[in-house]
């Protein structure tokens, strides 16, 4: 049997394919452009549909796949109105509308029902902009789907969404697994606006839309991007943890309780119902992890691949300090007007130092939320590597030798994509079980470890990096 793992991200959507027995067949990518300036940060929902439309078209020419899982980004929704048509552009995650209606949750405590300290960032609060400033499009709006449950409607007719991805709204009950009433009525939302919750890998149907030539082909509802991840690198242990760079930097660790700090929620960091019950998971994240680096190269050094730059930088610590808030800061700071910092710069810096001083940069912010996790009991032994920057073995040495922790890179081209391959297959019986799955997907390829005087030296540094943000609120 082929089982195909969509995948939508911010910037293109993949469609990966694999057989029952782990093999890996063939991968599928489309590109689309989001809008991002001081203004707004908003992606087209018809043209991530265009996108979708393709990579399953052009699959589907070449290999006869017969159940597709689809996975998404978080937090950006589509409104639809009674006809279907969508109604306004999908503000990001960092977009900053919605910043005002999310104080409306201040003193209730909600991260206890939520999972989520609230924030500008999550649905709910963009939902509330909407309505609060634009209420003809909230008016005519019938449907609220996040993307996952967009692309599941329209090859479906089912509005379906998993919990994962639900928690990514600030208004889903993670105990109770169903929309928050409580949480809705103070938003002012119509909860019946949104997609039915359904656990992870739940099938939704056949693909009933007229403009695919696939009748027989079954779509099953994934999760959200990083719990795919997770779940594509087989993780299911404590003290585990996969450190996810696309666009997001984000390190994903298993829980076996729901933390009740409150401290820890005030940090940003959220919980999420893991796959297997009475397990949790928890998100430590940066806003630009591979975007900052992409960035970089579009803008500088662009004639070249990443691979081409990789092999041009120094051994040594770079002794550059880049505080990666290119798009606000993330956990442990949750400070949307926080600006990337740039120090330590001089006439014998050159662009490859900066190339990879953004490596070092990312990979320090992520130290620090690891202590910030630490402290609150979440110990993390070792790290899975997902995403486009584990394609980098510069990159996870970095990783390895400033995180202090064994980075293992895996034999998949997307963790994700698999991640949704595993659920999709377990969900119409290719495989036994999710544990089954895992045995036959999940193969490692390289194992990275910390070198004792590399780390010592970025110690050094990290020390230094510490301070940066308290600077720089002064600054900015």
């Amino acid at each position: 049997m082929y089982i195909g793992g969509l995948d939508v991200g911010t910037t293109g959507c993949k469609l990966s394919v694999y057989d029952s027995c782990g093999k890996f067949i063939k991968n599928t990518y489309c590109e689309y452009k989001s809008e991002r300036n001081d203004t707004v940060q908003q992606i087209n929902a018809a043209a991530v549909w265009e996108a979708v439309k393709q990579v399953i078209k052009t699959t589907m020419s070449e290999i006869k796949i017969e159940v597709i899982g689809v996975t998404s980004f978080g937090e950006s929704f589509v409104m639809l109105d009674k006809e279907d048509n969508i109604l306004m552009p999908s503000m990001l995650y960092t977009d900053k509308r919605g910043s005002v209606e999310s104080k409306l949750f201040d003193g209730i405590n909600a991260e206890k029902i939520t999972g989520a300290k609230p924030h500008g960032m999550y649905s709910l609060a963009k939902i509330m902009w909407v309505k609060n400033n634009m209420p003809e499009i909230y008016d005519k709006t019938t449907r609220i789907l996040l993307f996952q449950d967009f692309i599941v409607y329209k090859l479906t007719g089912k509005a379906q969404i998993d919990y994962s991805l639900a928690c990514r709204t600030m208004g889903f009950d993670i105990k109770n697994k169903c929309w928050s009433k409580k949480i809705f009525d103070i938003a002012g939302i119509d909860i019946n606006k949104m997609a039915i919750p359904v656990p992870s890998g739940t099938v939704a149907g056949k693909i009933i839309s007229p403009e695919f030539d696939a009748e027989n082909v079954t779509v099953v509802t994934g999760c959200h991007d990083q719990l795919a991840a997770l779940i594509g690198a087989g993780i299911t242990e404590l003290h585990t943890a996969i450190d996810g760079t696309g666009t997001v930097e984000c390190i994903t660790p298993v829980l076996d309780k729901i933390p009740d700090n409150t401290e820890f929620y005030e940090m940003g960091y959220t919980i999420l119902p893991h796959i297997l019950r009475d397990k949790y998971v928890c998100y430590a994240f940066s806003f630009t992890g591979g975007a900052a680096l992409k960035w970089y190269r579009d803008n500088f050094i662009s004639e070249e691949s990443y691979k081409e730059a990789d092999k041009k930088i120094k051994e040594k610590p770079t002794g550059i300090l880049i505080m990666p808030h290119f798009a606000g800061a993330a956990t442990p700071y949750m400070d949307e007007n926080s600006k990337a910092v740039f120090t330590g710069i001089t006439l014998g810096t050159d662009k490859y130092d900066i190339y990879k001083a953004i490596m070092e940069g990312v990979t320090y912010e992520m130290l620090l939320n690891l202590e910030k996790v630490e402290k609150n009991g979440i110990i993390i032994d070792k790290l899975y590597a997902t995403g486009g920057g584990a394609n980098s073995s510069v990159w996870l040495q970095i990783k390895a030798d400033i995180l202090n922790k064994e980075i293992i890179a895996l034999d998949a081209p997307e963790a994700g994509a698999m991640g949704t391959v595993m659920l999709a297959g377990n969900a119409v019986g290719a495989f036994e079980s999710m544990d089954s799955a895992r045995k036959i997907m999940v193969k490692e390829k390289k194992h990275y470890y910390p070198e004792e005087k590399k780390h010592e030296q970025y110690m050094q540094y990290y020390k230094k990096y510490k301070y940066i943000y308290d600077f720089s609120k002064k600054v900015n």
